[in-house]
């Protein structure tokens, strides 16, 4: 059951894992109050106006547009105050309309199912259901029009020390061959030196839900090039194996002498070329890892050794997608000018795991009528 009836102590954590990160590393003192501004950022085809909200907090700022509920751009101090696009975009809305999806799926969010449904097929009480085949042979993000397609509903807001933007979107029964009426909601919360973002979902049909945020990390700065010299932590002793068709087996296995070990820092090109079958089937990495504990925890780690900027992941997800960019192939250009090539960013997706719904042994993603699905993760910026 995906019930989490704690979202006051999921702030109070996100913010505890502010602090401790501040403490840690040396501080940015935020240069002015928070606040929020909007603007158009373009129209759709049939006329729907998409508003871009621009949330800033002295330290950090984000922009945030309604088709997707994408982060368009994330501007973070390096260890001088300088700051840059952390996040790899598209500089208009045509580019997100025709290029991210399928494609890159660039600070989207992603619904009803993040990440591959096998075959795009699963069954639940007795009952079988179609999905799109969209990464063939499978079902990836929620299909050809999932919600990364959406233009949501935004409702700005502010916290006791922050700005907030509340995105919400009803997904009709039978929307991507998905059962049940989903009304979902996702709201973006800056404050001081994190992005703290939490999820909710209600259903009228049981059905299945597995949302995240599918933004690609570049802390060098957006455009700048390779991610490779980045130390990452994963806090996973485990992850799934995936077969040729990046689908788990159903294993669940210990990361312990292998490439996928991240639990201590380490270059994420360091291993990405070695002799090992996982690797080759990803092209690099893009495998689901299992979060070590329980409870809204510390996740993952990313260092930029040459600007200083770190980003610390905290999550109450059990698992965490980790792709380093490999089907980036210089086709497409982003908020800067420049292209974008293999390796040129990372995605970190808190998430259930993949292709759930097929394996018994995994978390569960049913979400029934009564329940309501809850989730939260928190971004936290700093320096060393």
């Amino acid at each position: 059951m995906l019930t989490r009836p704690f979202k006051a102590r999921l702030v109070c954590l996100a913010a505890m894992v502010g602090l401790l990160t501040s403490l840690s590393t040396p501080a940015v003192e935020a240069a002015s109050k928070s606040d929020i501004t909007k603007e158009q950022f373009g129209a759709l085809s049939d006329g729907t106006k998409v508003w871009r909200y621009t949330l800033t907090s002295g330290v950090l700022r984000v922009r945030i547009i309604t088709y997707g509920g994408i982060v368009q751009q994330l501007d973070a101090p390096d260890r001088h105050g300088h700051r840059a696009n952390v996040v790899l975009g598209f500089p208009d809305l045509n580019d997100y309309v025709t290029k991210n999806n399928p494609g890159p799926y660039f600070g989207a969010l992603i619904g009803r199912y993040a990440n591959r449904i096998a075959k795009g097929t699963f069954t639940l009480d007795g009952r079988t259901y179609h999905l799109p085949i969209n990464s063939d042979p499978n079902s990836l993000h929620g299909g050809t029009k999932g919600f990364d397609t959406k233009v949501w509903t935004a409702t700005p807001g502010r916290t006791g020390d922050g700005v907030s933007l509340r995105l919400d979107l009803t997904s009709p029964d039978g929307d991507m061959g998905y059962p049940g009426t989903v009304k979902a909601s996702v709201t973006y919360t800056l404050s001081r030196n994190l992005l703290h973002v939490d999820y909710r979902a209600t259903t009228d049909k049981p059905t299945i839900v597995n949302l995240t945020n599918h933004s690609y990390w570049n802390l060098a700065g957006e455009g700048t090039g390779s991610i490779y010299a980045d130390k990452l932590q994963i806090n996973a002793s485990h992850y799934t194996p995936v077969d040729s068709a990046l689908i788990p087996t159903g294993q669940i296995a210990s990361v312990a002498r292998t490439p996928m070990d991240f639990r201590q820092p380490v270059e994420i090109g360091a291993r990405i070329r070695d002799n090992f079958q996982q690797l080759a089937y990803g092209q690099g990495y893009d495998h689901n890892w299992v979060l070590d504990g329980s409870g809204f925890r510390p996740a993952a780690r990313v260092i930029e050794p040459g600007s200083g900027r770190v980003l610390s992941i905290a999550t109450d997800q059990p698992g965490i997608q980790f792709y380093s960019g490999n089907f980036l192939d210089g086709t497409l250009y982003g908020t800067s000018g420049h292209s974008y090539r293999q390796g040129d960013g990372l995605a970190l997706e808190t998430q259930h795991f993949p292709d759930s719904p097929n394996h018994p042994n995994f978390p569960s993603t049913v979400l029934r009528p009564g329940q309501t699905y809850r989730t939260a993760t928190t971004f936290t910026f700093s320096v060393l």
